[in-house]
């Protein structure tokens, strides 16, 4: 009857608020359910992808293939001479963070001018010192994927379908690629609501699935609680609470988020041991559906 409930406030909020919500999932204390405001496609979860690439890098961690200190040059030797100075203070770390310093939402020339985007960005100038600045940047998340790809011999995508995908049930998931053939990692990544959920529900899980670790506890920790400083120049505060590997923290306490353009969420709860998950196409003010979700939902709870 609760659960009845809660799809029953957030169905009337996407109808006074026009959310745009396309699915909503819940996950709590071991049970789930699930609503669908139109059919279950799989959606582009633009920058919610991110996060899944965050976890390709906490297994390169775990496997010893890499440390979150190395120079991220350093796996770009062929890329060394076109680098802006500073460029080789860049940290895997700094990358997670969206503080590289190179501030360009993805490079500062058009994509189609770009034959090589890893080059592309080692050739743009720096504009801050190396994690000092927070900047949203699809290009930070690039090349940490082209990173995972240099350590793993295979991409981003098809590293995770054996160690993640099929665990999790995911089957053939498709996601965007640059000119070149290298998964976009920032963006692209095609799943449907449910799908989405059981990155957040692993994340809840501290890394365990059925019985498997498939990522450490101790990273999915830090994942979480090692963040930079954000600033919302929109006045979104949703968006000024900090932000980890890859993820974005809540104004409520404790809860932190995968968070994709137009309203692409899966909102990890841990003091309701709880996952809420929403798909949507919202262009006027997502930080609506987060307030519906910890109003409707997870209050409840």
């Amino acid at each position: 009857m609760l659960r009845q409930a809660v799809f029953d406030r957030i169905r009337l909020s996407n109808l006074e608020q026009n959310l745009g919500l396309y699915g909503i999932h819940l996950y709590c204390n071991g049970e789930e359910a699930a609503f669908q405001f139109r059919s279950d496609d799989r959606v582009n979860l633009h920058s919610a992808s991110k996060t899944f690439l965050s976890v390709a890098v906490g297994i390169c961690l775990d496997e010893r293939r890499l440390a979150l200190s190395d120079r991220a040059l350093s796996y770009f030797p062929e890329f060394a001479e076109d680098a802006s100075a500073g460029s080789e203070k860049i940290t895997l770390r700094d990358l997670l963070h969206m503080s590289s310093g190179k501030e360009n939402f993805w490079f500062s020339v058009p994509l189609e001018q770009s034959s090589d985007w890893a080059r592309q960005f080692w050739a743009d100038q720096m504009k801050s010192k190396p994690g000092t600045h927070f900047y949203y940047s699809n290009a930070c998340t690039y090349i940490l994927g082209r990173v995972v790809e240099k350590v793993t011999g295979k991409n981003v995508r098809d590293f995770l379908v054996p160690l993640l995908f099929e665990p999790l049930k995911i089957f053939n998931p498709q996601w965007n690629r640059c000119p070149l053939g290298h998964p976009l990692c920032a963006t692209g990544l095609q799943l449907t609501t449910g799908e989405l959920a059981r990155l957040g529900r692993l994340l809840l899980q501290k890394g365990s699935w059925e019985g498997k670790q498939i990522v450490s506890e101790e990273y999915v920790e830090q994942l979480q609680l090692d963040c930079i400083g954000t600033e919302s120049g929109s006045g979104e505060p949703e968006n000024s609470q900090g932000y980890g590997y890859q993820v974005w923290r809540c104004v409520y306490p404790g809860a932190y988020r995968l968070d994709g353009k137009y309203g692409q969420y899966s909102i990890i709860v841990p003091d309701k041991n709880a996952v809420v998950t929403v798909t949507a196409h919202n262009e006027k003010n997502c930080g609506d559906i987060i307030r519906a979700v910890f109003r409707d939902v997870v209050e409840e709870l």
